[in-house]
């Protein structure tokens, strides 16, 4: 595919736009803002009714890109730069892909990759659509929009004919040729709408802009872009801003906001920061400039600010250095706002771009800083969507006019943005949100959710029946697949939420609390309802009673199998119920677990242990036996003196003991997995225990324990010591070595090597947590085979050991694990046993309008243990490759008969910017994998996408199908193509003719 973009010429654009209208959506936007009876403000001596929009960048490169923000609620458009290097010049320079914004955004594109003159015609198409789409829609004052030109990036350049013609052409573009077509067009065409008329087309301002923001490479010296500012401003006659870099901190102050909010792992030295302009230059050129333009009077103000140049550290994008954007760039941005603020006491005027989004803009317009470009959250799900939720905010404010920057409103935003979880970094890095499956070409919405758990859990469909207060029907469909409701909505950990799209948008749909709600409020009303399925001939024995022996005493027992649990200890739940801590899970909850496997039949036999597998599967005459014993071995910790008390024991101990155990004052542990974080926390709540320090070789970054174990060990009050490695215990001491962190390796982990400081750490008791294993040895007894590691060798597809009839599940088949894993394990060796499939999918039971009012929208889940409403059912919607896309070159189109919507890729719309592919759930690039719409039969050759181009207005069409082409008419039933790719081609043609320009 090539990476060269085809504009829409103006009469395909507006068709598009009035066809698409009628079909409820334009470019993607399924929805719009209707700016409705307000009082609109002034910026530069025209109207603006609302003090938002796109920054100079991918939102507002194509024509498309300004239509669709403009209906989202954007009414300020900083158009992309203009610069002497365009077109296909520019875009050889630019490595692809080149934006990645999953969270804080990276690029390494810059101006327009379009051709100056192409550039013009785009914002001139923008600018007319948008106006009678005002008109047309209902969405607000024709006249309250505004376009500022953004144009870089020397002065030689900007007087260059093609950027000269540019600028005055943008200034009254009335006499140009694309500005004549456009109005002519809609003359023509006045019969299509309802509600535009000829005088509203004649009104239509030739003076497109009367603003211009000024950009400039970073190491431009001062004098140059004094130079720059001063020819608009005296020359071109335009308000001005000056865009200024965060290096105007200095390289200590930026350095240590980033590493403050956990951005230290993003590298970059102090070189830009020297060869920037400084900030001593900065404030005395400002000045000038600001009292020059108020003697034209004209405004005069900057734009904070310019994206932050970094390293490419761990192979972000195909270049070596990168631009940073977003919310790690928000601090750093309104740290320069107070400095300029401070130093002009509140007059200098501020556009501001850095990390703008739902969550902060009410306060950045407070303080008085607008107009508000932004990139980064468009970027990301639900895409020009977001405007209408921030636009909406805002319009309480709106006519209040501009009179100064509130210096305090600025510092209370930057201390505020310390802590704030939408801006600083999360403790552990982002898990990968990603399957490890292609997308497939027909057919790929999916549930992320449902796809990452082990078991295959119903979870939007529980998920509604919570909101819908339905307790015991949510309930039952859980445990189709689930036996153990309240200790997964207890205590798993969720890794469907993980890969939940929320998460691209604020925090991820809390499902496990969503499962925890339907189990307390529909167990009673379930519980006697629980009949067996029917009588199986069948016998089974299960050796363990936790999570992976209940489990599979539950499936089995539920199908009509006679089931007997044996455990040695007396309380059933293995390690949920002898070993984690209460205040993770209460006792009588994980009874009601195995109370469940009970109703069905299941017969528990506690306090009785089993050795030897083959005298106890004959004395019981067991068809089947499943051994579930865990995974208890130790792995010690070995130290030069002293010793280590197991995690385990203590755990099993201080709840024994109900948290009266001897430990002394000082508490290490030592380790940094999930078992560590309960073992230090239940340390916290043991008695006489003072300090409880947790010592790991890494740094936090890089603990094996979940984001959310983590903080609820930091926010207990453990002390975390990180970069140690301990080797001594004596007299109250633990001796640690220093550890010191390498670069990142090819794997994204950073190893570490023993230094020769030594760190002392009070110490009365040391606990170890590095981990256990399987005992292999039981199984070896038992003549079952086992690998190098102890652990059975199993049958993939059923585990069953070499021991025909007898299976393992959970910890003790495969290593310490979790809970859910442990379910998965136990119902593939039931199904095995059962010779059929346990448990039905269901797919979401919603529709489209339920789920696009939810698209675009931030929106935190309640607090405490209330139902989670903001499932955005992916598997009947998904579109976040439509959504992220600022070309809108991914596209969704409805297939008469097929219930699903269906992706197609528009080649001649992008650019190959690879956005789509950070946000696709499978491990795939919707621009590079999805079937794709081509321009020009010949343009399919500088691509190896699967995809298809009509040669002619007939219906003629030329397919591509796994490297192999044939011709294809639109309604060939006797074609040898796939029908469903077919049927993709003759939607296109005869429902989507509009996409062919």
């Amino acid at each position: 595919m090539s990476d060269i973009m085809t504009p829409i010429p103006f009469d395909r654009l507006m068709n598009r736009i009035l066809v698409e209208h009628q079909q409820g959506a334009i470019f993607g936007m399924q929805k719009c803002y209707q700016a409705k009876n307000l009082q609109p403000n002034t910026l530069f001596g025209r109207k603006l009714e609302g003090q938002i929009g796109p920054a100079a960048g991918p939102n507002t490169q194509l024509a498309q890109n300004i239509v669709a923000s403009y209906y989202g609620g954007a009414r300020f458009f900083e158009l992309k730069t203009v610069q002497k290097m365009d077109g296909r010049e520019l875009a050889a320079c630019v490595a692809k892909p080149c934006i990645t914004a999953e969270d804080e955004c990276y690029n390494c594109e810059w101006s327009t990759e379009l051709e100056v003159p192409q550039a013009f015609a785009e914002y001139v198409k923008g600018w007319f659509a948008c106006k009678v789409m005002a008109k047309e829609y209902d969405l607000g004052d024709p006249d309250a929009f505004q376009f500022n030109i953004s144009v870089g990036y020397d002065l030689e350049g900007i007087k260059l004919p093609k950027v000269d013609r540019f600028i005055n052409e943008m200034k009254d573009a009335k006499d140009t040729e694309i500005f004549k077509e456009c109005k002519a067009w809609l003359l023509a065409n006045l019969d299509r709408f309802r509600k535009v008329t000829k005088e509203d087309v004649e009104a239509i301002q030739s003076e497109i802009i009367n603003s211009v923001t000024v950009s400039t490479l970073h190491g431009c010296p001062p004098s140059e872009i004094e130079a720059i500012a001063s020819y608009l401003i005296q020359e071109k006659h335009l308000h001005t801003f000056v865009k200024c870099n965060p290096t105007l901190l200095g390289y200590e102050t930026a350095r240590a906001i980033l590493d403050e909010m956990g951005y230290d792992y993003i590298a970059f030295t102090d070189f830009h920061f020297k060869d920037d302009l400084q900030y001593s230059d900065a404030v005395p050129m400002l000045k000038r400039l600001q009292e020059l333009a108020k003697s034209l009077n004209l405004a005069f103000g900057v734009k904070i600010t310019n994206t932050f140049p970094v390293d490419v550290k761990n192979n972000e994008l195909p270049s070596q250095e990168m631009y940073m954007s977003g919310k790690s760039l928000f601090a750093l941005s309104m740290s320069v706002a107070k400095m300029l603020t401070r130093d002009f006491n509140g007059s200098l005027r501020i556009s501001f771009s850095g990390g703008a989004d739902y969550f902060n803009i009410e306060r950045i317009v407070e303080a008085g800083i607008w107009p508000v470009t932004m990139a980064t959250t468009l970027l990301k799900t639900g895409g020009y969507l977001r405007f209408i939720q921030m636009a909406e905010l805002l319009e309480k404010n709106l006519a209040k006019p501009w009179e100064k920057v509130e210096l305090s409103l600025v510092e209370k935003m930057i201390a505020d943005a310390k802590s704030d979880k939408h801006l600083v970094k999360p403790v552990k890095p982002l898990p990968n949100r990603k399957s490890d499956k292609k997308v497939p070409l027909v057919d790929c919405y999916t549930m992320p959710c449902r796809d990452r758990c082990p078991i295959h859990q119903d979870i939007t469909s529980y998920g509604r029946l919570v909101n819908e207060g339905k307790f015991q029907e949510a309930l039952e469909v859980i445990l189709d697949k689930n036996p153990l409701p309240f200790m997964t909505g207890n205590i798993c950990t969720h890794t469907c939420q993980s890969a939940c799209t929320r998460n691209h948008y604020e925090t991820d749909v809390q499902i496990r609390t969503n499962k925890l709600i339907a189990a307390r409020g529909g167990y009673d009303a379930v519980l006697p309802g629980l009949k067996q399925e029917g009588a199986v001939q069948k016998k089974v024995g299960v050796i363990g009673a936790g999570p992976a022996g209940i489990s599979a005493a539950f499936f089995l027992a539920r199908a009509g199998v006679e089931v007997h649990v044996y455990d040695k200890d007396a309380v059933a739940g293995g390690v949920v119920a002898n070993v984690i801590p209460g205040f993770r899970i209460p006792a009588e909850e994980i009874q009601k677990d195995v109370n469940l496997a009970k109703q069905y039949g299941a017969q528990f036999h506690l306090g009785q242990e089993v050795n030897d597998i083959d005298a106890f599967r004959k004395e019981n005459n067991f068809d089947a036996v499943i051994i579930a014993i865990g995974a208890h071995k130790e792995a010690p910790l070995v130290l030069e003196k002293g010793e280590a008390y197991n995690a385990l024991h203590f755990l099993a101990d201080f709840k024994a003991q109900d948290g009266k155990l001897n430990l002394g004052k000082n508490v290490v542990v030592v380790g940094a997995g999930n078992t560590a974080m309960d073992v230090a926390r239940a340390a916290k709540r043991n008695a006489g225990v003072e300090n409880v320090y947790l010592v790991y070789r890494r740094t936090k970054r890089y603990m094996p324990a979940d984001q959310e174990e983590l903080e609820e060990a930091i926010e207990e009050g453990v002390n975390f010591q990180e970069l140690l490695a301990p080797f001594t215990h004596e007299n109250g001491k633990l001796l640690c070595h220093r550890m010191v962190l390498s670069d990142v390796d090819a794997s994204g982990r950073r190893s570490v090597k023993e230094s020769d400081e030594v760190v002392e750490i009070p110490c009365d008791t040391v606990i170890a947590s590095i981990g256990e294993k399987v005992d292999g040895s039981f199984y070896e007894k038992n003549g079952i085979a086992v690998t190098d590691k102890g652990l059975p060798v199993l049958k993939k597809e059923s585990n069953e050991t070499s021991v025909a009839g007898v299976y393992a599940a959970g910890d003790g088949a495969f290593g310490a694990s979790v809970i859910v894993k442990a379910i998965a394990d136990a119902k593939l060796a039931c199904e095995a046993i059962l010779n059929k499939t346990i448990g039905t999918d269901r797919p979401s039971l919603t529709t489209d309008e339920k789920i696009y009012a939810k698209k675009g929208n931030l929106v935190e889940p309640e607090k405490g243990l209330n139902p989670d409403k903001r499932c955005l059912a992916c598997d009947h919607i998904c579109e976040n490759c439509c959504d992220v896309c600022p070309n809108r070159a991914n596209f969704a189109i409805k297939v008469p008969g097929v219930e699903m919507h269906q992706i197609i890729h528009v080649d001649y719309m992008c650019n190959e910017c690879g956005n789509c592919e950070t946000f696709c759930p499978y491990d795939s690039a919707p621009y590079k994998e999805k079937f794709t719409l081509f321009h020009r039969a010949e343009e399919m050759e500088d691509s190896t996408n699967d995809g298809f181009a009509f040669v002619d207005n007939d219906g003629n069409a030329i397919v591509r199908v796994g490297g192999e082409k044939m011709n294809y008419k639109v309604g060939d039933k006797n074609t040898k193509l796939f029908y469903r790719l077919a049927e993709l081609v003759d939607t296109v043609y005869n429902d989507y003719s509009y996409l062919l320009i």
